[in-house]
């Protein structure tokens, strides 16, 4: 479970580091480096192995050659403090291999295929299902690992060729330093007379405040990785903000928000727990008019929904695809919308998620959010893509 706790160096990152957290390498499966799973939060994740063979990002590594590719998954974590890593990978079936890649620079993946990125953590047995960072130190088990803020780590895991076997995955990252508190609020506010920019995130059923992990991009002095339910800033000019949240067993949500320089402004992110039922709308993911071509502006959605999926491997989603028609359902709407839904199930598939778990549908307009749309952000509203927890 993640730990309801304050950190106090959880505030500024470089935009480098933030951009480097989402990157868009949206055209990769998780089977390639560049299309590693991001992990954000502490927790018990679900990975599932492909069964299918993935670039050989390695082969600069005459140590490594001992290192099955036929079956691989890729996994990254950017440290948003000085920290330890500890985590248990435990695969239901079959062996599984690791490798540990530290960052050096600026791009790891490319740093890989050099040959010059460091190797942290190497088990090529495949005597082992379970291997695992911890201080209980075994053939199976190494010593944690030691990292600095801002510093990027791959893991790479290997298996049985054209296993789709699933793996247990608990993440463990332990800040060197932590203020336990029982305020949410972190307050990076430094001018009195500037307005407030306050970010708030509660939990969509009881209104009850979520710490997140709360990422700005595109805001200069304010880029960064923060967590807590209640953040306030100064904005002392207008511009576009992206952020992005994340909290532990609710999906995630991002948002393109215009700032006010003149007046306070409050943001409230309502995120909702995945629970069988669940229906969530996914945002800005687009297609061009009257087709199933999904827009190039829709790929960091649709990978921030990869790896969702791939982290919680147990979940089951219908994709559903919707359109906005006057009139009734239209037998055109109705395959449009078929067809938007199957173009986002195969796009998954095809960036690593197993074909069991996904179905499609389209609904055409017949489930409109304003039967009668009168501007056209109702008409926006109508047109849309939602998933359906199973």
């Amino acid at each position: 479970m993640t730990k309801l706790i304050i950190l106090s160096l959880f505030s500024l990152i470089s935009f480098g580091v933030i951009s480097q957290i989402f990157n868009n390498h949206s055209d990769v499966s998780v089977n390639q480096c560049v299309g590693a799973v991001n992990i954000f939060n502490n927790g018990e994740f679900t990975l599932q192995f492909t069964g299918e063979k993935g670039k050989n990002n390695i082969k600069a590594y005459p140590s490594l050659e001992k290192v099955s590719l036929e079956n691989q998954i890729w996994v990254s974590f950017i440290a948003p403090v000085a920290g330890t890593i500890n985590f248990k990978a435990d695969n239901e079936s079959g062996y599984v291999q690791m490798v540990i890649f530290k960052q050096l620079e600026n791009s790891i993946c490319e740093e890989i295929e050099r040959g010059v990125s460091e190797i942290e953590r190497l088990s090529l047995s495949k005597e082992f299902s379970s291997i695992s960072l911890s201080e209980n130190v075994s053939e199976s088990s190494m010593y944690p690992i030691k990292i600095g803020v801002g510093e990027k780590i791959s893991i790479l895991f290997t298996t049985e060729e054209k296993s789709v076997a699933k793996m247990l995955f608990n993440w463990d990252f332990q800040p060197e330093i932590i203020l336990k508190t029982e305020s949410k609020a972190l307050d990076k506010r430094t001018d009195d007379f500037a307005p407030t920019f306050s970010v708030v995130v509660r939990d969509a059923v009881t209104n009850h405040p979520l710490i997140a992990n709360i990422s700005i991009e595109d805001a200069k002095s304010l880029n960064g990785l923060y967590y807590a339910s209640d953040l306030f800033l100064n904005v002392e000019r207008r511009f576009e903000m992206k952020i992005k949240c994340d909290v532990e067993g609710y999906f995630f949500k991002d948002s393109i928000i215009k700032t006010n320089s003149f007046e306070d402004q409050e943001i409230v992110f309502h995120l909702n727990p995945i629970s069988r039922g669940q229906s969530i709308k996914i945002e800005d993911i687009d297609f061009k008019p009257g087709s199933s071509e999904i827009t190039t502006s829709s790929e960091p959605k649709l990978r921030r929904l990869k790896d969702f999926l791939l982290l919680n491997s147990d979940i089951t989603i219908e994709i559903q695809g919707h359109v906005f028609e006057v009139g009734n359902n239209s037998f055109a709407g109705q395959k449009v919308s078929e067809a938007r839904a199957k173009r986002i199930r195969k796009h998954l598939i095809d960036h690593g998620v197993d074909k069991d778990r996904l179905k499609a549908k389209g609904y055409g307009n017949s489930k409109p959010v304003f039967a009668e749309p009168k501007f056209s952000y109702e008409e926006q509203a109508n047109r849309r893509v939602e998933i359906l927890v199973l």
